[in-house]
């Protein structure tokens, strides 16, 4: 990779940590489902003229594939947006950050489930070891252990944020199946115009009876522009010039950001759990995916000494 692509890929991984940062900005003042319908609204009306301007036929194939369109802007866009904004009115930007690195583990275990794909012995224990740590940051951070306070609602923050991984995971598999051929920035315009329309009358019903501060207001005008119209435009342009592969190292970049912005800004506290807990995770989807690979010889043993026990 070039060193502009690099600054690029960083940059991207930059913003996509920096969501986290602002929604946990905005989240209180917004609540989750009208900075959720004001992000989308604001990057569908920033992405429809750039889909406009370009002459690869984006705008015939959104007509064409709306329907399939319409399923990932739900999926993909509006129902994340909601989740994560009601998990960051009770958790922080860094856990949220972490939680969203599993996405990758999700989309093996779908492709097992619902695809029927093979898992290799590798993939199989990258699984294990990132759910591990899913597992390890969801026991400590839902207050399940007796004594913890403020246990419901850490709870169901944390739920939301799985539910919302488990959606990317669900939309990269669809996208794949059944929009593989349509250029990448209409699918990116006609889900934020779906995920729009979707929440525009939950965001009015719920929009706040108290007018947000100009520091809310300025969050959420960073998520719209920065975190949503101007990353999904860095992400295409990565896709075309490096490919899809190196692109989708990115997730593996995003938690790291998104605690270095809640530490910074925000003054979040990193523990010890959470580093073991995103560790967990790195490795295992590391793994999953075949970013590091483990020698055949080594998986070999491993499994000898399980059957020996």
């Amino acid at each position: 990779m070039k060193k502009r692509d690099i600054a690029t890929l960083l940059f991207l991984a930059g913003l996509w940590g920096a969501s986290y940062l602002f929604m946990r900005m905005g989240a209180g003042e917004f609540g989750a489902l009208a900075m959720a319908g004001s992000r989308a609204a604001g990057a569908a009306l920033l992405l429809l003229p750039l889909l406009a301007s370009r002459r690869d036929g984006g705008l015939a194939a959104l007509r064409t594939h709306w329907k399939p369109i319409a399923l990932v802007g739900i999926t993909n866009s509006a129902l994340p947006f909601v989740l994560f904004g009601f998990a960051a009115l009770s958790i922080n930007a860094s856990l949220s950050a972490i939680f969203n690195a599993a996405t990758p583990l999700y989309a093996a275990l779908i492709g097992l489930l619902w695809l029927r794909e093979n898992i290799s012995a590798q993939r199989g224990l990258g699984l294990a070891i990132g759910f591990a740590g899913v597992l390890w940051l969801v026991w400590d951070s839902a207050g399940f252990k007796t004594g913890t306070s403020n246990t419901t609602a850490t709870g169901w923050a944390v739920l939301a944020c799985l539910a919302a991984t488990l959606l990317y995971a669900f939309s990269a598999h669809y996208s794949k199946q059944r929009l593989a051929e349509v250029p990448p920035l209409a699918v990116a315009t006609g889900s934020q115009l779906i995920s729009a329309a979707v929440l525009a009358i939950p965001a009015i019903l719920y929009w706040p009876a108290v007018t947000p501060s100009t520091h809310a207001w300025l969050a959420l005008l960073a998520l719209t522009v920065a975190c949503t119209a101007l990353a999904y435009v860095l992400f295409f342009k990565l896709i075309a010039d490096v490919g899809a592969s190196r692109t989708m190292t990115v997730p593996f970049l995003v938690p790291a950001f998104g605690v270095l912005w809640g530490v910074l800004f925000l003054g979040e506290e990193f523990t010890f759990r959470m580093g073991v807990g995103s560790g967990l995770i790195v490795i295992g989807t590391a793994l999953t995916t075949g970013l590091i690979r483990v020698p055949g010889w080594a998986l070999g043993r491993a499994a000898v000494v399980a059957d020996t026990k």
